[in-house]
């Protein structure tokens, strides 16, 4: 018997979602802004809570965490390296790079 219109949609196939994420998982972590490595982040660790994961996408999806962990890591470091500070009280001196 066919489902008859107008009823909700039914859930994609597994192996739909799957490539769905494996596209994601194209996403180059060092051409991401700093937003969209965090989003692709929070995807990965969103889907490593899936009950029904497989040793090999569970794998994946770490190793594609790591990687989006260290490109916000890295453009937060190049950020920090880029801050100057000014000084209010000698307005006449450079910048200084600031020192953490």
């Amino acid at each position: 018997m066919t489902q008859p219109r107008g009823d909700s949609p039914q859930r994609p196939p597994r192996s739909s979602r799957r490539s769905a994420s494996s596209q994601r998982a194209k996403e180059e972590p060092i051409q991401l802004s700093y937003r969209e490595a965090q989003a692709a982040l929070e995807r990965s660790l969103a889907e490593l809570q899936a009950d029904d994961l497989d040793v090999e996408r569970m794998t994946e999806l770490y190793q594609q965490a790591c990687a989006y962990a260290q490109r916000c890591d890295t453009l937060l470091q190049t950020v920090e390296a880029e801050v100057t500070l000014w000084d209010p009280d000698q307005p006449d001196a450079p910048p200084q790079p600031l020192n953490p």
